[in-house]
């Protein structure tokens, strides 16, 4: 597994955006994804008073980061969790509030580049999905026994997949000859299903329904829905929050979470709107910013990728 694969995503942006909360000492800064540790490590050099909370329900890369940041010694708190339980997670660390947040919120390289995991559409593997591997049901455990209604409705929702009934007939007719268990299979009942000019757009035709999968097995959307209001509640006042997501479906959530709390909450008409009405944030981008051009061309796994940054300026009202 080459390092240089594994370059962050707008790794010196989101240290820019988080910067000005995490100078002071004792600064607690938490990474809710992190995967192989490449934001944690940059965030532990480039903020040498700050503490690192970082969350993964990934065992594996709990332990590849542990190597990684190993040298921070007590700088770095590693947890298996997923990222809806951090208040859970401050709590029995005892820590009321925090400086920053990251959420990197793309599926790590190492499960793609990982065969034998089945995210990638790319390589023949078991229809896993799962990124903790201990616990919920596999990709193929969807294929092979939810309803066909509720397997198009994933591939709508989470995939945007407007051919999605073509390809659940075509999984539906297979199913019954035998279950599914490797992504090979799939991959090539999608390109068989799909209209010669769908293939010809956007890439690898299979790509849309291993998102719609791979985020039904993990829960993302609702995992995410819980987990960044969480965040923000979790921060301290000056503090800053950063997202980068990878579809439209994660940055509309994260867009509609911040711009809930930087608008007003006071009744119309009001000549002036008292302390409790007032925003809770202020937001660091104005939409979503994307990687450059250069970045892209370094590492192609940044092409989709949004970032949006908060900032935290009053506490809720109570």
């Amino acid at each position: 597994m080459s390092q240089s694969r594994h370059v962050p995503v707008m790794l010196q942006r989101c240290l820019d955006m988080l910067a000005p909360a995490l100078t002071e000492p004792g600064a607690v800064v938490v990474d809710c994804t992190l995967g192989l540790g490449g934001h944690s490590e940059a965030l532990l050099r480039q903020f040498p008073e700050a503490r690192l909370v970082a969350l993964d329900r990934d065992k594996e890369a709990l332990r590849l980061s542990g190597e990684r940041l190993a040298p921070f010694g007590d700088r770095a708190t590693l947890v298996h969790a997923v990222y809806d339980e951090l208040p859970d997670v401050l709590d029995r660390l005892g820590v009321p509030r925090v400086q920053g947040v990251l959420f990197d919120l793309g599926v790590s390289s190492m499960q793609l580049d990982e065969a034998d995991r089945g995210f990638a559409y790319a390589q023949d593997a078991p229809l896993d999905m799962r990124m903790d591997q201990t616990t919920g049901i596999s990709a193929a455990e969807v294929l092979n026994t939810y309803p066909p209604g509720e397997i198009v409705r994933i591939l709508r929702a989470y995939g945007e997949e407007k051919q999605a009934k073509r390809i659940v007939s075509a999984i539906v007719r297979e199913r019954e000859k035998e279950p599914f268990s490797n992504s090979a299979r799939l991959v090539e009942l999608i390109r068989d299903s799909l209209p010669q000019a769908a293939k010809r757009t956007g890439g690898n035709p299979a790509k849309r329904t291993f998102q719609a999968l791979r985020i039904e097995v993990n829960g993302e959307l609702s995992v995410l829905e819980r987990a960044i209001p969480a965040a923000v509640k979790a921060l301290a006042v000056g503090g800053r929050i950063a997202v980068l997501s990878y579809h439209s479906l994660e940055d509309r959530l994260v867009k509609q979470v911040f711009a809930a709390g930087a608008a007003t909450t006071a009744p119309p008409g009001l000549p002036v709107v008292p302390e409790r009405y007032q925003p809770r944030l202020k937001l660091l981008t104005r939409g979503a910013e994307l990687p450059t051009e250069e970045e892209i061309a370094e590492n192609r796994r940044a092409a989709p990728a949004r970032l949006r940054g908060a900032q935290r300026i009053r506490e809720d009202a109570e």
